[in-house]
């Protein structure tokens, strides 16, 4: 079998990340993984949610959202679906897997993702270009004296693994992911430690060596995707 593009299995799409897209954030970037493009902005609230208050910590949070013609077929605005909140619940758990909140102060960052063309990935785009995103408002926060240091330890990245067609498969295009008979998506930090893992028996099950093929695919597959974000990130981190 034969990608379509002509990857190896074991390939990631080609990366490309322009950090300071947006000119108001505190922190942005655009990540394109393949024909999957997102808009990563990362903003600053001087305040945390109720059950924070008097804590002395802070708290990053995340929201998602696909443009109308981000996809072949144009989604509703204002339309949030179950996935949504799926997504903008993960990529939140993983940027606060890697961020120190007793450091944060009372503040919270939000990470906004907007979908500007989906080809598959966009939940593991949003992760991997969120954290560049938090990593440049956070050292807004140290310039400006209002963090002593740059509260993050360590890195983290994502990426999608799958079986099609029989074979595992490093991140899937959408047409790879809408025929795959198991869909996992990965995210792990730069020292190797898992976050989350989200796999699905999608046509048919899977068994142990499988899984542990696609994890090493994954592991990989971030690997790779770490050495991009220290390469962009080595003023700051």
């Amino acid at each position: 079998m034969v990608r379509n593009d002509n990857r190896g299995f074991d390939k990631i799409r080609k990366v490309e990340i322009k950090r300071n897209f947006l000119k108001y954030a505190e922190g942005s970037c655009l990540i394109e993984m393949g024909n999957t493009k997102v808009i990563c902005s990362a903003s600053v609230e001087e305040s945390v949610p109720p059950f924070l208050k008097n804590s002395g910590n802070g708290w990053v949070t995340a929201e998602y959202g696909m443009l109308p013609r981000s996809c072949k077929s144009r989604i509703p605005r204002g339309k949030d679906s179950g996935r949504t909140h799926e997504i903008q619940r993960l990529v939140g758990r993983s940027l606060r897997a890697v961020t120190e909140m007793e450091k944060l102060g009372e503040r919270t960052i939000w990470l906004d993702c907007d979908v500007l063309q989906g080809d598959g990935g966009t939940r593991t785009a949003s992760i991997t270009g969120s954290f560049i995103a938090l990593a440049e408002a956070l050292n807004k926060l140290k310039k400006n004296g209002l963090i002593r240091e740059i509260p993050i330890k360590d890195f983290v990245a994502a990426v999608s693994v799958g079986v099609v067609s029989g074979e595992p498969m490093l991140d899937l295009t959408y047409e790879e992911d809408s025929t795959a008979e198991v869909d996992m998506n990965v995210v792990m930090t730069g020292k190797g430690q898992f976050i989350e893992v989200q796999g699905t028996a999608e046509r048919r099950t899977f068994n142990r060596e499988q899984m542990d093929k696609l994890l090493g695919f994954a592991e990989k597959g971030i690997r790779d995707l770490v050495e991009i974000q220290s390469n962009l990130l080595k003023d700051i981190l």
